[in-house]
């Protein structure tokens, strides 16, 4: 390869990364979920189910609202363990996702495994913001 075509190459290449470096991000990448509780809130509150699938991997526990006539899901609870921390660090034992829809609407942050009536920890009602797609 000729020098001006090598030249020609990494400025082609070089361009595209300066581009990319300048993205502004929306949402978090894999693995970029915070795990601090009141920072996860925010950043979950943006995504819809299938992102969080994409970040978090199948909920350990999830629980259908249907309407009786079309079937169709209109609430959900999902439970995930050990993803959060409080803001000693701790982590909990299990975090809920309730969605409306496909939006997460409340979190809840608790210690224990989710199967008891009466939840201990914490509960966060998601701040209204547009999903991104």
């Amino acid at each position: 390869m000729k020098i001006w075509q090598t030249v020609g190459v990494l400025s082609i290449a070089l361009s595209a990364w300066h581009v990319n470096a300048g993205e502004i991000k929306t949402e978090p990448l894999a693995g970029e979920l915070p795990t601090e509780e009141k920072a996860f809130v925010n950043a979950i509150g943006k995504l819809n189910k299938a992102k969080i699938v994409e970040l978090l991997g199948e909920p350990a526990k999830a629980e259908d609202v249907k309407l009786k006539d079309s079937g169709r899901v209109v609430a959900s609870i999902w439970h995930y363990h050990y993803i959060n921390t409080a803001a000693d660090g701790e982590y909990y034992q299990t975090t809920e996702l309730d969605f409306i829809d496909d939006q997460v609407n409340v979190v809840v942050f608790l210690n224990n495994d989710g199967s008891e009536q009466v939840p201990a920890g914490q509960k966060y009602e998601v701040p209204e913001v547009k999903p991104e797609m």
